[in-house]
C-alpha cells in the first residue's frame, strides 16, 4: 500500500498565477501514476495538500507563500452574528446526501452559477463529463449534498468525507437566491454535520487573503491554519 513516504511528487514548471495578478506560481503534484484513494488522502490534506478530481497537489511558489491552508474545528467553532441570521433563514431547506453521479438538474445549476459569478474564468463552458472528473474521484468518498426549498434544487455541496472530517470540495449554488447567502449557508452546514458525524475538522482549502474569492475563509472562526509544517489555531490575519 502507498504512503506518503513512498509516494513520488513532481513539480510543474512555473505558471500564471489563478488567483493573483502578476504573480508566479508553481504546484508540488503526487503522483499522477498512483492511486490517491480515502486513506492516502486523508493523510495528504494534514500535510496542506487539496484534490481537484483525481489530481492531488499543493502550492510550491518560489517566491510567494500567499495560499495558506485551513480548517475549522467544528466544536470550537463560534458563528457570528450574520451567521447566526444566515443559519436561521434557510431553516426551512432540505439537505439530502447523494452518490457523485450526471445529472441534468445538477449540471444545469452549475452552468448558471458560473455564468453568473465567474464568467470570464475559464469554467465558462464546461462539459458534463469535465464537471463530474472535477468535483468527484472514483478512488476518493466524496458526497454531493443537495439543498431543496420545496423540491427545487438551491445548491449543491460538494465535500470529501475524510478519516478525520470532511473537506469542503465545490459549492455551486442559484445565484437569484442573493438573500440566503447560499455559499455561507453551505459551509455552516457542512461545520454542522461534520460536528454530527462525530468528526474534529472541516477542510475549506487555501485562504488568499489579497484573493477575494479566497479570503472570505477567514470569516468562519476559529480557524486553524498550516504553516511551517504544522496546524496552529489562530486567524490567518495574526499568523505572521
Amino acid at each position: 500500500m502507498t504512503s506518503i513516504s513512498t509516494l513520488t511528487f513532481y513539480a510543474t514548471m512555473p505558471h500564471p498565477c489563478s488567483y493573483l495578478e502578476k504573480q508566479i506560481a508553481a504546484t508540488l503534484l503526487a503522483d499522477p501514476q498512483t492511486v490517491i484513494n480515502t486513506t492516502l488522502y486523508s493523510d495528504l490534506i494534514n500535510y496542506g495538500f487539496r484534490r481537484s478530481g483525481e489530481r492531488v497537489y499543493r502550492p510550491r511558489c518560489e517566491k510567494c507563500q500567499a495560499c495558506i491552508p485551513v480548517r475549522v474545528p467544528v466544536t470550537a467553532f463560534q458563528p457570528n452574528r450574520i451567521q447566526r441570521r444566515i443559519w436561521r433563514r434557510n431553516q426551512d431547506i432540505d439537505v439530502q446526501r447523494v452518490a457523485p453521479r450526471h445529472s441534468s438538474e445538477h449540471f444545469d445549476l452549475y452552468q448558471n452559477y458560473l455564468a453568473q459569478r465567474h464568467a470570464g474564468g475559464g469554467m465558462d463552458s464546461p462539459d458534463p463529463d469535465n464537471y463530474l472528473e472535477f468535483l468527484a474521484s472514483p478512488h476518493i468518498d466524496t458526497d454531493f449534498y443537495e439543498f431543496r426549498l420545496h423540491g427545487q434544487l438551491l445548491a449543491v455541496a460538494v465535500a470529501d468525507h475524510l478519516q478525520q472530517g470532511l473537506s469542503a470540495v465545490y459549492t455551486f449554488f442559484d445565484p437569484q437566491h442573493t438573500q440566503r447567502s447560499l455559499g455561507v449557508y453551505a459551509v455552516l452546514w457542512q461545520i454542522e454535520h461534520t460536528r454530527q458525524l462525530g468528526l474534529p475538522w472541516l477542510y475549506l482549502g487555501y485562504w488568499i487573503k489579497e484573493s477575494p474569492k479566497m479570503n472570505y475563509k477567514e470569516q468562519y472562526q476559529p480557524l486553524e491554519i498550516y504553516q511551517r509544517g504544522r496546524w496552529t489555531q489562530t486567524t490567518p490575519e495574526n499568523s505572521g
